[in-house]
């Protein structure tokens, strides 16, 4: 296997755990990029572009991030809030007066982002044709009876968040969030990331096709990921929260679609390459080529503790600040005060400005991992022996 690319003075072990993926993972195609303190130390890809074939990966190949889209999605509300276009304490009603039915006059607008909003299933799923309709999930989560009373408890939305968050830029600034997205964040940033793919970037073919991995086996002192019968419980549970939660959409759109890569989903189907992931979160603790995305105050808002312990959906104990995971058990990333999010499968994106670091990993294979894929945490175990040295 041929890797591509560069790694500063030091950084080597980083492209050794990146190596090792494709040997002991079975990892088809992947990037990862790591900013430190403004400047790229890490920059590293190889494979093949798509899950399925043999072009190779190139420097500009994106994939879809799953829910890592869900961390640059929540940069749209905390800046709409720092530019006091939205309150994070107001209801959500008083923006988008249809919400209130069914007793959710009491959701705030951080409660989307803390995922207490009590919402995270739909009595009717949609179709993967009525989801790619732009209003009509908002429509379905404003109909929606909360789970729990909003507010008293955390669980994972894991499709909901994004429509109840476009919906929300939508009132707010008259765009969704994808078109808001392209113009307030990845434009000034000169990034390569899309919530909607513009029919010109799909012609280009740089984008990748994704798909599952068929289970690889657990290398003797590598990294081990075991579901707990609780967990495992509740996934094969079709009346489950948990089952329910993620069958939001039913049956789950190919990813690989044109008209879904199409669609903006805020929670789900972003699409972009490693370096623009972790340019975005460089400009959330700093300044990246004259553009910070957060004010120093915001940033800390957002990865202060806004929900933790027993997680209703993911049943398993679960931290979230404002918008974006937290380190912890559930979700390992390089220490204590990162924030950022990872995709169902594999892809991560986060920041840590305890040591000034951005780091992005995506890959076009997806295993059965919700929050801590093996591979991603290989990765982030080199980048701490690197940074602790």
């Amino acid at each position: 296997m041929d890797v591509n690319g560069t790694v500063a003075e030091g950084f080597e072990p980083v492209r050794e755990a990146f190596l090792r993926n494709f040997e002991a993972f079975g990892e088809k195609g992947a990037a990862v990029v790591v900013h430190q303190h403004g400047r790229k130390v890490v920059d590293l890809w190889a494979g093949t572009r798509d899950v399925d074939g043999d072009e190779p990966w190139q420097h500009g190949t994106a994939q879809i991030m799953r829910s890592a889209t869900k961390g640059v999605a929540a940069a749209a509300l905390l800046m709409l809030a720092e530019r006091g276009e939205l309150d994070l304490d107001a209801p959500v009603g008083r923006y988008w007066p249809e919400f209130k039915a069914h007793g959710k006059d009491g959701v705030l607008v951080r409660h989307v982002l803390n995922h207490r909003a009590g919402l995270p299933v739909l009595d009717r799923p949609l179709t993967p044709a009525e989801a790619l309709e732009p209003r009509r999930g908002p429509e379905a989560v404003a109909a929606q009876v909360p789970a729990w009373e909003p507010g008293t408890a955390h669980g994972y939305h894991p499709l909901t968040y994004g429509w109840l968050l476009d919906e929300l830029v939508r009132r707010v600034t008259g765009r969704g969030a994808g078109e808001w997205i392209a113009s307030e964040i990845a434009a000034p940033l000169g990034l390569d990331l899309w919530l909607g793919l513009p029919d010109s970037v799909a012609a280009e073919g740089r984008v990748g096709r994704s798909g599952r991995l068929p289970s690889a086996p657990e290398p003797a002192g590598g990294l081990r990921v075991r579901a707990k019968r609780s967990v495992t419980a509740a996934y094969d549970d079709p009346d489950s929260l948990t089952r329910r939660a993620f069958a939001a959409i039913t049956p789950f759109p190919d990813q690989n679609d044109p008209a879904y890569r199409a669609t903006a989903l805020p929670a789900t189907n972003g699409i972009a390459t490693a370096d623009a992931l972790a340019r975005f979160y460089a400009a959330l603790i700093g300044e990246v080529d004259g553009v910070r995305l957060l004010a120093p105050a915001t940033m800390e808002a957002a990865r202060a503790e806004e929900s933790a312990g027993p997680d209703r959906t993911l049943v398993i104990n679960t931290r979230f600040g404002l918008g974006y995971m937290l380190h912890g058990t559930a979700s390992p990333l390089l220490g204590p005060g990162s924030f950022g999010h990872p995709g169902r499968g594999g892809p991560l994106g986060f920041a840590d400005p305890d040591t000034g670091t951005a780091f992005a990993y995506i890959t076009n294979g997806y295993r059965k991992t919700v929050t801590a894929d093996p591979r991603a945490q290989s990765l982030l175990k080199a980048l701490r022996s690197v940074l602790s040295g």
